[in-house]
Order: structure tokens, then C-alpha cells, then sequence
């Protein structure tokens, strides 16, 4: 349990200290998070098309060994000049391709069809994830650096599950070929007799063991070479994603960058950022350059050291010219198997530290837990008031990383009571609503709601989704509203003029203005006729008539909601009945609060409708 405010009101919010976890292997983290695919509702399609993609591999693997036999029938058949056998393996050859050719794209469309399934069910539990109890809004307002959610979720997810499926076939069919050859280079290649010192040797399987040595070999070198591609690849994603986060903030603030000739400070951040993306790509390319020259002269190796290997026996007649061909091949074969995790080291890089970004994401969104805030011992709590009231109990409202905002209060907010916070800027007016909100947990004290009480938030700024008018304004209104409901709250809110566009579809949030945007917020509340609402600066972009005219729906179609509102514009306190006041104090602010006396109009006005 979190401790409480002491008794000269302070706030005891500093964090708990933890004992250090041990370090997180993000790889394997992501593994576990993705492996849930093959559990649940979706467990059926995972196996399924998991059995598919073996069933192809090894249709494949097949194909493979066709191809090798069929080489050293087709070189025995030259040698020995047979042209019946001849003819006879050209019918082979193309039966052969066929089968090779539905293994190939069977397998493809198999790889790419379980690419999309688990990518959609990773995909669609992360931003689930996201999405629940306003995750999207707490990363944002509590994580210090961009962590770029969105990009994360749409490439990094992508980039992370695709080459796994590619490297777990991979890895299979490696290892089943790799057996597979190794097994015909042992019994084809026989064992190597030579003499030395005076006495005779034999090397059994020795085309086998030089398979195995020479892929060690190669392995070694290119892991030697190859160590820093990991964080040289994690950089440049790390880069891009931070890169195109600032497009997107310049997309979203172009009016304003605009209105006050910001172009000249947003090209310098651009070139700032740009020059990190380039930094960190040519990093990669050396990286990259190192480990190719490594993979290309393996590559021209590969191919001439087990004809140097069996020349001896094919020289002294052990081997005929289609047995040393089928060696050839069994032993690139096996190479390329061997050399899987080699020649795919620049690709093993690049999922790791995707993968590390998604698990990067997945440990954000844990830490946003209220389990896991509460374990920090440092957490408001919420509960359930029983008069219908809202108590802030020795409330202390704090930074994530324990730097008090608000002291410890005490507030009685009354069912139906119309209540104004004001304070000079930075007392913590707007980090107080978001905790009444329940945005913002970070703290100590209690604060309690009436039981199951619908709560509205009107932001400064109201949200505006893609779609129609008709849809913006029933965004999270609900489902029992009719269209004389819809028009009624249009003409209240001043919004007439719009109810010929209401079906309209097109970009509204850039079509309406800020004051038009504020009345769509004030309609919403009308249809959602909420028992609680709360504002920040809900009336800002509006001239005063029209705030006049909106403020009084608290005394008249929502009068009997509890409004807690931020606002600073002269005229605001004549519709509320209380007003709280921060106070800047060193060890944070404090709250004190008065009742507010109505103009002799406005109580009479209220006489009038009760």
C-alpha cells in the first residue's frame, strides 16, 4: 500500500525503490508474447497451416534428392554415352520440375498465408493492448522519449513476425537437407585411403566430415566479422521511427507551424533528425559490406572444394563422373544448409532488433498497468462514493517520476454542483482533471466517484474521427439517439447551418473550425446527457455570446450533471456554484475553494424553470 499525506499535508508520492529485475532478453520476450497464436481461438488455423508448410518443406526436401539422383543418372548416361538413358532422363527432367515446381509454390503460398495470420493476430493484440484503458494516452503523457506506438504496431510487428516464419522454415528444412546430404556424401564419397609416414590411413566419410568443417569454419568467420550488425540495424530502425515521428508531428501542427513561420526551425530539426537516419545507415553499410565480403568468398569456394575433394577417387576410377557430380551437389547442398544462419545473418540482425522494438512497446504498456503502478507504491486510488458526491481524500497528484504537483487536499464536490478550478499555469489545474478523468494515477490519496455514473471529458481541443458530421457527433454517444435528437443538439449548440451536411463524409477536423469543434463537443454532451462532465478550457475558440449561450445548458438541459470545468475567461463563474483555487506552494500546490455568489438574473432565471 501507498503511504498517505502526513499530517502537515504533504504528499508522501516519492517512488518506492524496487530491486533491479534482471536484464530483459527482448528477443525471447517477443517470442513468447507471438507464440500465444498457437493457443486460443486461433490455435486450430496456427496448427493447420503449420502442418501445411511441413507438408510442402517436405515435398521440397524431395524435390531436392530427385534432382541429386537424377544428376548422377544423367552424367553416367553421358559418360557412358547411353542415348536411350539419355532420352529417358529428359522425361525425368521435366517430371522432376513439375513436382519441384508445386513443392516451390505450394510452400509459398503456405509461408505467406501463416506470415499474415500471425501477423494479424500480434497486430491486433498489440493495438488492443494499446487501445485499453486509455494505454494510448498514458504512454504518451508518462513516457520520456517517442516511442512511436504506431509505427511499432503497422512495421515493426511486420518486420518481426515475417522473418520468423521464413527462419523456422528455414531452420527445419537446413537441418532435415543438411542430414539428408550428408548422408548421401557418406555413402557415395566412401573413405579416403592414403599413406603417410609409412603407414596407410582411412577417413571414413571424409567428403561428410569436410562438409562440416569447412561450414564451421565459414560460420566462425562471418559471427567474428558480423557482431556489430545487431546494434548497428537496432540503431537505424531507431532512427527511421524517430525520423518519420517528426514528419507526422509537422503533418498534425501545420497550421500552427504555419501561422507563425516556423519553416526555417522545423527544416533544422528535420536535417538534425535526417542526419542521425544517415549516420546511423552508413554505420550499417560498413557492417554489412564486412559481412558480405566474408559470404562472397565463401560463396566462391563452396563450389570448387568438393570437386578438389573427389578428383582423387574419380583419377584412380573409385568415382564415376556422375558420382563425383552428385558429391558436387550433395556437398553445396549441405553448404547451404549448413550456411543457413550465415547467409541469413543480415536478416537474423534486422528481426532482432525489430523484435526488440516491439518487445520495447509490449514493456511500456506493462509498466501502464495498474497493477504495475501499484506495485511502485505510488498510485492514486479510485473508488466508489456513496452519495452520489466526488471526494478528493488527502489527494496528492504527482510526475510519474515523483516530483509533487498537487499537495494533499481534501474537496467535496456534491452531486449536481457546477464547480470551477482556476490557478496560474503550471499548479497542475489540467494534471488535476485528468486524475478526476482517471488518466492519471500517478499520486497518493483517494478519490471517489459515484457507482456507475456515466463521465464525460471535453478537452480543449475536441476529437474529430474520420467519417461524417453525423458521426463525429455520435462519437461515444451511443446507439439510442434519433435524428430529431441530433438536430435539436445542433440548433441548441448554434450548429444549424451544418444539419444539410450531416451525412456528408470528409475531412471535418480540417473543415471545422475551433470554435465549431468546441460546439460539436457540447452537442455530444447534449445526446450523452452524462451524470458527470468534465472540462478543460472546453470554451477557449468561442466568443463569449456563444460561451454565454453554451454554459447555460448546466442550468437548464444539464442541470442536474456535476461539471467540473478549467477555465480562465471572464463571465465563467456566474454558471458554477464553487470555485477551486491552486495555490503555488514549494511543496506543491494546494487547494482551497468558495462558494460563488449568481447574478440577481440568473437565480432568477433558475426560479423561473424549477
Amino acid at each position: 500500500m501507498p503511504s498517505r499525506a502526513d499530517a502537515t499535508g504533504g504528499a508522501d508520492v516519492a517512488r518506492s525503490v524496487a530491486p533491479a529485475s534482471p536484464p530483459r532478453c527482448r528477443w525471447f520476450e517477443f517470442c513468447k508474447l507471438s507464440l500465444g497464436y498457437w493457443k486460443g481461438e486461433t490455435s486450430r488455423e496456427a496448427w493447420t497451416l503449420t502442418f501445411i508448410m511441413a507438408l510442402f518443406a517436405g515435398l521440397q526436401l524431395s524435390a531436392q534428392i530427385g534432382a541429386n539422383a537424377w544428376g548422377r543418372f544423367f552424367f553416367d548416361a553421358l559418360e557412358g554415352r547411353k542415348i536411350s538413358s539419355l532420352k529417358e532422363s529428359v522425361i525425368l527432367l521435366a517430371a522432376l520440375a513439375l513436382f519441384s515446381g508445386f513443392a516451390i509454390s505450394g510452400a509459398l503460398v503456405a509461408r505467406m498465408r501463416m506470415q499474415l495470420s500471425w501477423r494479424k493476430w500480434v497486430t491486433e493484440k498489440l493495438f488492443g493492448w494499446w487501445l485499453e484503458d486509455q494505454r494510448y494516452y498514458r504512454l504518451e503523457i508518462s513516457s520520456e522519449e517517442q516511442t512511436s506506438p504506431e509505427y511499432r504496431i503497422a512495421k515493426d510487428v511486420q518486420f518481426a513476425v515475417e522473418p520468423l516464419v521464413d527462419f523456422a522454415i528455414g531452420l527445419l528444412t537446413a537441418a532435415a537437407t543438411a542430414a539428408t546430404f550428408i548422408g548421401i556424401l557418406w555413402s557415395v564419397g566412401g573413405s579416403l585411403q592414403f599413406a603417410a609416414f609409412g603407414a596407410s590411413y582411412s577417413v571414413p566419410g571424409y567428403l561428410a566430415l569436410s562438409s562440416v568443417v569447412y561450414m564451421a569454419i565459414a560460420t566462425s568467420a562471418t559471427l567474428g566479422v558480423g557482431r556489430s550488425m545487431i546494434g548497428a540495424v537496432a540503431k537505424k530502425n531507431e532512427t527511421d521511427a524517430k525520423f518519420l515521428a517528426e514528419l507526422m508531428r509537422i503533418k498534425e501542427n501545420a497550421e500552427s507551424i504555419a501561422l507563425i513561420r516556423g519553416d526555417a526551425d522545423e527544416h533544422g530539426s528535420l536535417r538534425a533528425n535526417f542526419a542521425n537516419v544517415v549516420s546511423a545507415c552508413l554505420t550499417q553499410i560498413r557492417s554489412n559490406g564486412i559481412v558480405v565480403t566474408v559470404q562472397s568468398a565463401n560463396g566462391a569456394l563452396v563450389p570448387l572444394i568438393p570437386l578438389v575433394l573427389a578428383s582423387p577417387k574419380y583419377l584412380s576410377g573409385e568415382l564415376s563422373l556422375g558420382a563425383v557430380m552428385q558429391v558436387a551437389s550433395a556437398f553445396i547442398s549441405v553448404q547451404v544448409a549448413l550456411n543457413w544462419f550465415m547467409d541469413n545473418f543480415v536478416r537474423v540482425a534486422e528481426w532482432m532488433a525489430s523484435a526488440q522494438r516491439v518487445d520495447e512497446l509490449v514493456e511500456s504498456l506493462q509498466s501502464l498497468d495498474i497493477a504495475a503502478i501499484m506495485s511502485e507504491g505510488n498510485f492514486i486510488e479510485f473508488g466508489e462514493s456513496d452519495d452520489n458526491g466526488i471526494h478528493l481524500e488527502r489527494l496528492g497528484v504527482a510526475h510519474r517520476g515523483g516530483q509533487i504537483v498537487i499537495a494533499a487536499a481534501n474537496v467535496l464536490i456534491a452531486a449536481g454542483e457546477k464547480v470551477l478550478v482556476r490557478g496560474a499555469s503550471g499548479t497542475g489545474k489540467s494534471t488535476l482533471i485528468r486524475a478526476l478523468a482517471g488518466l492519471w494515477p500517478w499520486g497518493a490519496g483517494r478519490i471517489l466517484m459515484p457507482r456507475n455514473a456515466s463521465v464525460a471529458f471535453v478537452p480543449q481541443q475536441p476529437y474529430i474521427p474520420l467519417g461524417t458530421l453525423r458521426g463525429a457527433l455520435m462519437y461515444s454517444v451511443g446507439a439510442n439517439v434519433t435524428d430529431d435528437m441530433i438536430e435539436r443538439a445542433m440548433r441548441r449548440c448554434g450548429l444549424g447551418y451544418l444539419i444539410r451536411d450531416l451525412d456528408k463524409d470528409q475531412r471535418w477536423d480540417q473543415v471545422l473550425s475551433g470554435g465549431e469543434r468546441q460546439r460539436i463537443a457540447f452537442a455530444r454532451l447534449l445526446l450523452q446527457s452524462p451524470e458527470i462532465i468534465v472540462m478543460d478550457e472546453a470554451t477557449s475558440a468561442l466568443d463569449e455570446e456563444s460561451q454565454i449561450s453554451l454554459l447555460r445548458l448546466f442550468h437548464e438541459e444539464l442541470r442536474y450533471a456535476t461539471v467540473i470545468s478549467v477555465g480562465h475567461r471572464a463571465g465563467m463563474e456566474e454558471f458554477h456554484d464553487k470555485k477551486i483555487l491552486l495555490e503555488r506552494r514549494p511543496a506543491g500546490a494546494r487547494l482551497t475553494s468558495r462558494t460563488l455568489e449568481k447574478p440577481v438574473w440568473h437565480l432568477l432565471g433558475e426560479q423561473m424553470r424549477a
